[in-house]
Protein backbone atom coordinates (compact mmCIF):
# COMPACT_ATOMS: atom_id res chain seq x y z
CA UNK A 1 0.00 0.00 0.00
CA UNK A 2 1.75 3.18 -1.25
CA UNK A 3 1.56 6.74 0.88
CA UNK A 4 -1.22 7.93 -0.86
CA UNK A 5 -3.69 5.11 0.02
CA UNK A 6 -2.68 5.24 3.55
CA UNK A 7 -3.84 9.04 3.47
CA UNK A 8 -6.63 8.35 1.60
CA UNK A 9 -7.84 5.40 4.15
CA UNK A 10 -6.92 7.66 7.35
CA UNK A 11 -9.06 10.70 5.76
CA UNK A 12 -12.09 8.22 5.22
CA UNK A 13 -12.00 6.73 8.54
CA UNK A 14 -11.68 10.37 10.48
CA UNK A 15 -14.60 11.48 7.96
CA UNK A 16 -16.81 8.24 9.00
CA UNK A 17 -16.01 9.07 12.41
CA UNK A 18 -17.35 12.51 12.43
CA UNK A 19 -20.64 11.67 10.42
CA UNK A 20 -20.89 8.88 13.20
CA UNK A 21 -20.80 11.22 16.09
CA UNK A 22 -22.99 13.04 13.88
CA UNK A 23 -25.34 11.14 12.85
CA UNK A 24 -25.41 8.12 14.71
CA UNK A 25 -24.60 4.59 13.43
CA UNK A 26 -27.88 3.63 11.02
CA UNK A 27 -29.90 0.97 11.34
CA UNK A 28 -29.94 -1.86 9.47
CA UNK A 29 -32.02 -5.04 9.44
CA UNK A 30 -30.81 -8.14 11.25
CA UNK A 31 -32.02 -10.36 8.14
CA UNK A 32 -30.38 -9.29 5.55
CA UNK A 33 -32.94 -8.46 2.67
CA UNK A 34 -33.23 -10.94 -0.63
CA UNK A 35 -31.07 -9.93 -3.60
CA UNK A 36 -33.95 -9.92 -6.24
CA UNK A 37 -35.97 -7.76 -3.43
CA UNK A 38 -32.91 -5.57 -2.99
CA UNK A 39 -32.07 -4.86 -6.70
CA UNK A 40 -35.65 -3.89 -7.69
CA UNK A 41 -36.11 -1.82 -4.75
CA UNK A 42 -32.59 0.09 -6.16
CA UNK A 43 -34.23 0.26 -9.56
CA UNK A 44 -37.46 2.02 -8.42
CA UNK A 45 -35.13 4.37 -5.85
CA UNK A 46 -33.47 6.34 -9.06
CA UNK A 47 -34.10 9.53 -9.84
CA UNK A 48 -36.99 9.95 -7.30
CA UNK A 49 -37.96 10.29 -3.43
CA UNK A 50 -37.43 7.44 -0.90
CA UNK A 51 -41.04 7.88 -0.18
CA UNK A 52 -42.20 7.29 -3.45
CA UNK A 53 -40.02 4.97 -4.40
CA UNK A 54 -40.99 2.56 -1.08
CA UNK A 55 -44.66 3.43 -2.04
CA UNK A 56 -43.62 1.79 -5.39
CA UNK A 57 -42.27 -0.93 -4.03
CA UNK A 58 -45.03 -1.83 -1.64
CA UNK A 59 -47.63 -1.58 -4.78
CA UNK A 60 -45.51 -4.67 -6.87
CA UNK A 61 -46.03 -6.26 -3.14
CA UNK A 62 -49.75 -6.22 -2.98
CA UNK A 63 -49.90 -6.86 -6.77
CA UNK A 64 -47.72 -9.18 -7.41
CA UNK A 65 -47.61 -12.66 -4.95
CA UNK A 66 -43.87 -13.68 -6.22
CA UNK A 67 -41.08 -12.37 -8.80
CA UNK A 68 -42.58 -15.20 -11.57
CA UNK A 69 -45.79 -13.55 -11.67
CA UNK A 70 -43.98 -10.04 -11.98
CA UNK A 71 -41.94 -11.40 -14.78
CA UNK A 72 -44.73 -12.98 -16.55
CA UNK A 73 -46.49 -9.93 -16.44
CA UNK A 74 -46.93 -7.31 -19.46
CA UNK A 75 -44.17 -4.15 -19.06
CA UNK A 76 -47.06 -1.69 -19.50
CA UNK A 77 -48.40 -3.16 -16.53
CA UNK A 78 -45.91 -2.65 -14.13
CA UNK A 79 -45.32 0.57 -15.70
CA UNK A 80 -48.78 1.56 -14.06
CA UNK A 81 -48.44 -0.27 -10.77
CA UNK A 82 -44.96 1.96 -10.20
CA UNK A 83 -45.99 5.14 -11.71
CA UNK A 84 -45.74 6.67 -8.50
CA UNK A 85 -41.82 6.28 -8.82
CA UNK A 86 -41.43 7.91 -11.82
CA UNK A 87 -39.42 7.20 -15.24
CA UNK A 88 -41.98 3.99 -14.99
CA UNK A 89 -41.41 3.01 -18.64
CA UNK A 90 -37.54 2.67 -18.05
CA UNK A 91 -38.08 0.78 -14.13
CA UNK A 92 -40.44 -1.67 -15.86
CA UNK A 93 -38.50 -2.20 -18.56
CA UNK A 94 -35.18 -3.13 -16.60
CA UNK A 95 -37.25 -5.10 -14.07
CA UNK A 96 -38.99 -7.41 -16.65
CA UNK A 97 -35.75 -7.50 -18.54
CA UNK A 98 -33.35 -8.43 -15.62
CA UNK A 99 -36.13 -11.33 -14.25
CA UNK A 100 -36.75 -12.64 -17.35
CA UNK A 101 -33.25 -12.81 -18.47
CA UNK A 102 -32.90 -14.64 -15.22
CA UNK A 103 -35.01 -17.03 -15.75
CA UNK A 104 -33.75 -17.81 -19.04
CA UNK A 105 -30.37 -18.43 -18.01
CA UNK A 106 -30.72 -20.16 -15.13
CA UNK A 107 -34.44 -21.73 -15.73
CA UNK A 108 -36.04 -20.07 -12.16
CA UNK A 109 -35.53 -16.35 -10.84
CA UNK A 110 -33.07 -16.80 -7.82
CA UNK A 111 -30.26 -15.00 -7.21
CA UNK A 112 -29.12 -17.21 -3.73
CA UNK A 113 -26.42 -18.19 -5.93
CA UNK A 114 -24.20 -15.26 -6.31
CA UNK A 115 -23.60 -15.65 -2.69
CA UNK A 116 -20.66 -18.00 -3.56
CA UNK A 117 -19.07 -15.56 -5.90
CA UNK A 118 -16.33 -13.07 -5.55
CA UNK A 119 -17.17 -9.22 -5.45
CA UNK A 120 -15.68 -8.34 -9.15
CA UNK A 121 -18.40 -11.91 -10.35
CA UNK A 122 -20.98 -10.20 -8.90
CA UNK A 123 -20.60 -7.03 -10.40
CA UNK A 124 -19.92 -8.71 -13.31
CA UNK A 125 -23.10 -11.31 -13.56
CA UNK A 126 -25.07 -8.32 -12.61
CA UNK A 127 -24.18 -5.75 -14.71
CA UNK A 128 -24.27 -7.81 -17.36
CA UNK A 129 -27.97 -7.47 -18.28
CA UNK A 130 -29.02 -4.20 -19.65
CA UNK A 131 -30.41 -2.01 -17.28
CA UNK A 132 -27.96 -2.83 -14.41
CA UNK A 133 -25.61 -0.17 -13.39
CA UNK A 134 -22.94 -0.82 -11.51
CA UNK A 135 -24.88 1.75 -8.55
CA UNK A 136 -27.77 -0.88 -8.72
CA UNK A 137 -24.96 -4.02 -8.83
CA UNK A 138 -22.89 -2.29 -5.12
CA UNK A 139 -26.46 -1.96 -4.12
CA UNK A 140 -27.27 -5.40 -3.79
CA UNK A 141 -23.63 -6.16 -2.68
CA UNK A 142 -24.00 -3.95 0.42
CA UNK A 143 -27.67 -4.13 1.56
CA UNK A 144 -27.82 -8.11 0.43
CA UNK A 145 -24.39 -9.49 1.02
CA UNK A 146 -22.96 -7.54 3.72
CA UNK A 147 -19.98 -7.24 1.37
CA UNK A 148 -17.63 -3.87 2.23
CA UNK A 149 -19.28 -2.17 -0.83
CA UNK A 150 -19.88 1.67 -0.79
CA UNK A 151 -23.30 2.62 -3.93
CA UNK A 152 -22.57 5.95 -5.02
CA UNK A 153 -25.02 8.30 -6.18
CA UNK A 154 -25.32 12.27 -7.13
CA UNK A 155 -24.90 12.70 -3.10
CA UNK A 156 -22.25 10.38 -2.35
CA UNK A 157 -20.44 12.04 -5.96
CA UNK A 158 -20.73 15.37 -4.70
CA UNK A 159 -19.67 14.76 -0.81
CA UNK A 160 -16.84 12.65 -1.80
CA UNK A 161 -15.59 15.00 -4.47
CA UNK A 162 -16.33 17.89 -2.22
CA UNK A 163 -14.66 16.42 0.65
CA UNK A 164 -11.33 15.47 -1.16
CA UNK A 165 -11.47 11.78 -0.85
CA UNK A 166 -11.83 11.84 -4.76
CA UNK A 167 -10.94 13.80 -7.40
CA UNK A 168 -13.63 12.50 -10.28
CA UNK A 169 -16.62 13.65 -12.73
CA UNK A 170 -18.67 10.47 -12.61
CA UNK A 171 -20.47 8.48 -10.00
CA UNK A 172 -18.88 5.53 -11.56
CA UNK A 173 -15.08 7.12 -11.29
CA UNK A 174 -16.24 7.74 -8.34
CA UNK A 175 -16.79 4.28 -7.55
CA UNK A 176 -14.09 3.07 -8.87
CA UNK A 177 -11.53 5.16 -6.45
CA UNK A 178 -13.39 4.52 -3.59
CA UNK A 179 -13.46 1.12 -4.00
CA UNK A 180 -9.40 1.05 -3.82
CA UNK A 181 -9.09 2.83 -0.58
CA UNK A 182 -12.53 2.20 1.25
CA UNK A 183 -11.54 0.58 5.07
CA UNK A 184 -12.96 -2.74 6.21
CA UNK A 185 -16.54 -3.00 7.66
CA UNK A 186 -17.59 1.01 7.49
CA UNK A 187 -19.58 0.59 4.02
CA UNK A 188 -23.07 0.84 5.32
CA UNK A 189 -22.65 3.78 7.48
CA UNK A 190 -20.31 5.62 5.92
CA UNK A 191 -22.81 5.29 2.44
CA UNK A 192 -26.10 5.97 4.71
CA UNK A 193 -24.67 8.98 6.52
CA UNK A 194 -22.80 10.48 3.53
CA UNK A 195 -26.59 10.24 1.96
CA UNK A 196 -28.00 12.03 4.81
CA UNK A 197 -24.83 14.96 4.84
CA UNK A 198 -25.47 15.07 0.62
CA UNK A 199 -29.83 15.68 1.56
CA UNK A 200 -29.68 17.87 4.76
CA UNK A 201 -26.33 19.43 5.01
CA UNK A 202 -23.74 19.08 2.01
CA UNK A 203 -26.74 20.65 -0.85
CA UNK A 204 -26.12 20.86 -4.55
CA UNK A 205 -26.65 24.54 -4.17
CA UNK A 206 -26.57 26.62 -0.96
CA UNK A 207 -24.80 23.88 1.41
CA UNK A 208 -25.00 24.44 4.93
CA UNK A 209 -21.08 24.83 5.90
CA UNK A 210 -21.49 26.45 9.16
CA UNK A 211 -23.64 23.34 10.92
CA UNK A 212 -21.70 20.72 8.74
CA UNK A 213 -20.05 18.33 10.95
CA UNK A 214 -17.13 17.93 8.25
CA UNK A 215 -16.20 21.63 7.81
CA UNK A 216 -12.38 20.95 9.16
CA UNK A 217 -11.94 17.87 6.79
CA UNK A 218 -13.60 18.96 3.44
CA UNK A 219 -11.57 20.81 0.94
CA UNK A 220 -14.75 22.67 -1.14
CA UNK A 221 -13.38 25.99 -1.76
CA UNK A 222 -17.29 27.53 -1.83
CA UNK A 223 -17.87 27.44 0.94
CA UNK A 224 -21.28 28.76 1.92
CA UNK A 225 -21.48 30.29 5.67
CA UNK A 226 -24.80 32.80 4.98
CA UNK A 227 -27.23 30.60 6.17
CA UNK A 228 -26.07 28.99 9.70
CA UNK A 229 -29.22 27.30 10.51
CA UNK A 230 -29.58 23.56 12.69
CA UNK A 231 -30.46 20.91 10.67
CA UNK A 232 -32.22 18.06 12.65
CA UNK A 233 -31.66 14.45 11.30
CA UNK A 234 -34.37 13.42 9.63
CA UNK A 235 -36.10 9.53 8.90
CA UNK A 236 -35.41 8.20 5.49
CA UNK A 237 -36.82 5.32 3.71
CA UNK A 238 -33.77 3.77 3.14
CA UNK A 239 -32.91 0.45 0.81
CA UNK A 240 -31.93 -1.30 4.15
CA UNK A 241 -35.68 -0.89 5.52
CA UNK A 242 -36.88 -3.38 2.75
Amino acid sequence: MNNNSVRIKEKINKVNELLVAHFGIPWRPTKLPNPIHALIATILSQHTTDRNSYRAYRNLKKKYKSVDELADSPRSEIEKVIRVAGLGKQKSASIKIFLTTLKKKNGRINLQYIKKMTDDEILNELTSVKGIGVKTASCVLLFSLDRNFCPVDTHVNRTLNRIGIVKTNTPDKTFEQLRKNLPDKIAHQFHTNLIKLGREICKPTNPSCSVCPLLTECNFKKKNFDTAKTIRNKGFLLLDSI
